[in-house]
């Protein structure tokens, strides 16, 4: 028992400034854990403390950079490289900055460090075991994480649902923290309440149950944040209140919203913010909140409606068409919207489907976007989709893979090489007009895949007098601006010369001129492609400039 309490108080005097809350889900995926932890920091961080997020993932991948996207949804990159769970980018959208490679985790990742610190002999001969060793060093870093930001709340996402296995050593954990200091944490729980169509009533059993495996994992919820169709109810509220241990006030209603920017609002009609800063025993600072809400007000805009098609070909699942593949760009077109002041209605457009029956699907489209990709399924649509943007006048905007394509399709189509290609898609194009960058063929050929290709914001130099220059120029004064990537594929500047000669602008460069990282075509309302992405630095209140351009330039062209 002494070693329990010399052990207490250290952990105590480390941190005992930072207040830490853990999310944790109930009942079933998806309900909303990631967009919680943003909305609880977002409210939090506007009545001015300093808030960052963390998000544990159970799954044994050491990153999320080689998963397949239709399964498990966009891969965000971080400004310094890493390659992370798209909720690291609600997190950066909702608290309008920067999330770093110690603000996420994975299984995988841990279990690495722990082994290569007992192949280093650092646990100087110990048997080192799941338990204790690996929520130990789940702890140190979260600790390295709070050094990180400085921040005064940390809000920790526990990725999977309470009462799988995979997720046990994080809540484990969580538990050991919440014993060494029971007023520094709190723990919220998001679970469905479903509603049967053919009852009619909400229905409290399946969170009850779920709130009983957390139990069993010696932690009881602070908070439940009820999702559901509607509102939950009194009646409802009291009986979670009564079954699962947490005060009334403390159960926090979250029907379905129209936008996931409406959610913090709508935590702090039940006064979330408050109530936590009292749990916590921090002052009540007031909230300061306008901007937030005049984004909220602009995004409810329902005219003029302009319809933008995206072509890709990671939505499919089944006999379901899902969005996740594409979360990011998703939300640069609403941010760009609503700083234009118009809606955006989204057309999926499959690049299969296009290869299939051509074009007759983009009539009556405002313009076209086209996102990241890996790999030849569906390029030859996406190159059909560009010839079309091209030739009729269609503001395109393609997203590295689509600049990629548009430099094939200027290529055959422009330049005359009808068999130019990228390598990544025939490596035995006699005309490469996109190649493997160097370096990397040979991480290829030892199957060095993962968190080996360009990675992080790089910094690119804007060409003077093009479109891409003026866009930025309503945003920013700089003439090199950073944007982060995500490829192992560029230009090659063996047909630079000739294509430019044709019409086609690079309108960014690395700062020595070595990579493209942008180019457009003469003579059209809006045809840009950029080797970056963008829309992973597009912000609710700060709209990334290339997308606001391009939603001003289709809303005009309408």
């Amino acid at each position: 028992m002494p070693r329990l309490k010399k052990k207490v108080k250290e952990v105590k005097s480390s941190k005992e400034s930072t207040k830490y809350i853990f999310v944790v889900g109930g009942v079933m995926s998806g309900v909303g854990k990631g967009v919680t932890t943003a909305s609880i920091g977002q409210i939090l961080q506007a009545r001015g403390y300093n808030v960052s997020a963390i998000k544990m993932d159970p799954y044994i991948n050491v990153d999320a950079g080689t998963m397949n996207p239709i399964e498990h949804g966009e891969v965000f990159v971080t400004e310094d490289g890493d390659e992370t769970d798209q909720d690291i980018g609600n997190y950066e959208r909702f608290l309008n900055k920067n999330i770093y490679r110690e603000n996420y985790m994975t299984t995988g990742r841990i279990y690495q460090s722990v082994i290569a610190r007992e192949r280093n002999l650092e646990y100087k001969g110990k048997c080192v075991q799941v338990v204790p060793h690996i929520p130990m060093e789940i702890r140190s870093r979260i600790e390295k994480a709070v050094e990180k930001t400085g921040a005064e709340i940390m809000i920790i996402e526990v990725g999977g649902t309470v009462g799988e296995y995979e997720n046990l050593l994080f809540l484990e954990a969580a538990r050991v923290m919440k014993l060494y200091a029971p007023k520094d944490v709190l723990f919220v729980m998001v679970s469905y309440l479903p509603v049967p169509n053919m009852i009619g009533e909400m229905k409290t059993k399946p969170t009850q149950h779920a709130v009983r495996n957390l139990q069993s994992a010696g932690i009881q919820p602070d908070f439940l944040v009820a999702r559901s169709e509607r509102p939950i109810d009194q009646a409802r509220r009291e009986k979670l209140s009564i079954n699962c241990n947490v005060a009334i006030e403390s159960v926090i209603a979250a029907p379905d919203a129209k936008s996931i920017y409406d959610i913090p609002l709508n935590f702090e009609k039940d006064d979330l913010s408050a109530i936590i800063l009292e749990k916590f025993g921090l002052p009540k600072k007031k909230s300061n909140n306008e901007a937030w809400q005049k984004m909220v007000a602009a995004t409810r805009i329902q005219s003029p409606e302009i319809n933008i098609g995206i072509v890709g070909k990671y939505f499919a699942s089944g006999d379901f068409s899902l969005g996740d593949s594409y979360i990011s760009v998703i939300e640069a077109i609403k941010h760009a919207a609503a700083y234009n002041k118009c809606k955006v209605k989204i057309n999926w457009l499959g690049a299969e489907d296009v290869e299939k029956e051509g074009v007759k699907a983009f009539k009556g489209l405002d313009g076209i976007i086209i996102p990241q990709g890996w790999g030849g399924r569906g390029s030859e649509g996406k190159i059909e989709a560009i010839k079309y943007c091209r030739e009729k006048g269609v503001p395109y905007f393609g997203l590295c893979y689509g600049m990629q394509m548009a430099v094939i399709e200027f290529a055959r189509n422009v330049a005359g090489l009808k068999e130019a290609n990228s390598a990544e898609v025939n490596p035995k194009t006699p005309d490469p007009v996109i190649h493997i960058m160097p370096g990397q063929e040979k991480l290829i050929q030892e199957k060095g895949y993962g968190g080996t290709i360009r990675l992080g914001g790089w910094p690119c130099r804007l060409k003077d007098g093009s479109r891409l220059a003026k866009a930025y120029s309503k945003f920013t004064n700089n003439k090199t601006v950073s944007e982060r990537h995500r490829h192992r594929y560029e230009f090659n500047n063996d047909y630079r010369a000739r294509f430019e000669e044709l019409g086609l602008i690079v309108a960014g460069t690395s700062p020595d001129g070595s990579i493209v990282e942008a180019i457009e075509i003469k003579d059209h309302p809006f045809f840009v492609g950029v080797q970056f992405h963008p829309e992973y630095i597009s912000r609710p209140l700060a709209p990334h400039p290339l997308f606001v351009d391009f939603i001003h330039v289709c809303k005009n062209k309408k």
